[in-house]
């Protein structure tokens, strides 16, 4: 459809560079209004409906998208209007998000990436202007698993905080089964809490268990299983050791029925959230040197064992990634000392001169 478009000026070279001006401004009009004059707290709210009404990405992770767009991007940025939104402007607020933490930085950085590249797609702005905004440094941490010894430390503090005198109804042995059960496996700690009897094999010939959901807890929702995992390397079945299966063998003969069949149910029977395990964790390490212990390294330490003993594709099989690469970077700690191999280096020696009449250090008459 052609349209006449006019611009007045005080000369006629001047309404000619008002003219060029304004179609240079012009956008093309879209079914959802997203245009170059849309503000960034309008095109915010169209896109999450849009993520919720394509149901391609968790609701969790949209909840934690809004979170970063309330509490954050639109404070600052809501009122701009698209055509305002540069990429200097931009990389000033994410420069000064730096200051106050980088994983902030990082969030706030990914979410308007997203969000922005809707009105791209939508002819409301020519390219995307967080994608030359500066590169977030992060310092790189090596991943750290226990030792046995540390291991040693873990039980008998969970031991000792299940047994203390405090007020309320005297605390159940989850705590302790559900760190077992993560060391036995490998699990995410939300794929442990979503284990049903119906998932357990402990009388199979080779006693395993398969992992086929996780728990969420979302407003409005509440607490609820997830029938499938964090992707679909997730999926998987493993085999149990000893001391899982006796573990496991225990609770079932003392575990009284629930609605979910729920091998970890709360009083009520009803799932434990992923949170409240955190919490009782929290207050299990306090005072015990293992401030940096989180339930993921248990998971951590599950990895760096096996890598040690097998390799690193069997690791990443047992936690299921779908690449042993993220396994090898973010989950196995390296050694103190390589691995000893001063027997092979050995054959690079100097082979030993033969004894003749010339050799140094052989006197003659």
């Amino acid at each position: 459809m052609t349209r006449e478009v006019t611009a007045t000026g005080t000369t006629s070279a001047a309404a000619e560079r008002a003219l060029r001006q304004k179609l240079v401004d012009r956008q093309a009009p879209t079914q959802q209004g997203i245009t170059a004059d849309t503000t960034i707290a309008r095109l915010a709210t169209l896109w999450l409906t849009f993520l919720r009404d394509e149901d391609r990405i968790e609701a969790t992770t949209i909840n934690e998208y809004e979170r970063v767009l309330t509490k954050v991007v639109i404070p600052e940025l809501g009122g701009l209007r698209l055509r305002e939104v540069t990429t200097g402007r931009l990389d000033l607020f994410l420069v000064r998000l730096r200051a106050i933490s980088t994983s902030r930085q990082r969030k706030t950085k990914v979410v308007l990436g997203a969000m922005l590249g809707l009105a791209v797609r939508h002819d409301a702005l020519p390219v995307n202007p967080v994608q030359q905004t500066s590169r977030i440094h992060r310092e790189k941490s090596e991943p750290r698993s226990l030792t046995l010894e540390e291991l040693d430390t873990v039980r008998e503090a969970v031991c000792a905080w299940a047994t203390a005198q405090r007020s309320g109804p005297k605390a159940t042995t989850d705590m302790a089964d559900i760190i077992e059960l993560m060391l036995a496996t490998g699990a995410r700690i939300g794929e442990i809490l979503a284990l049903r009897w119906v998932d357990v094999a402990p009388e199979a010939t080779r006693p395993n268990l398969t992992i086929n959901g996780t728990i969420k807890t979302e407003p409005g929702r509440g607490t609820y299983r997830k029938a499938s995992p964090k992707s679909d390397a997730s999926v998987r079945t493993v085999v149990l050791p000893d001391f899982a299966v006796a573990m496991l063998k225990r609770r079932q003969a003392a575990a009284r029925e629930n609605p979910n069949e729920a091998v970890f149910p709360t009083r009520n029977g009803t799932w434990q959230q992923v949170n409240n395990v955190e919490r009782r964790w929290r207050q299990i390490r306090q005072g015990t040197g293992l401030d940096w212990v989180t339930p993921h390294t248990f998971r951590k330490t599950v990895a760096t064992l096996i890598s040690e003993r097998v390799d690193a594709e069997t690791a990443s099989q047992q936690l299921g990634h779908s690449s042993p690469a993220i396994t090898r970077e973010f989950y196995i700690s390296k050694p103190a000392i390589a691995a000893d191999v001063a027997h092979i280096l050995g054959e690079f020696a100097q082979a030993e001169p033969e004894a003749g009449p010339n050799t140094l250090g052989i006197s003659g008459e």
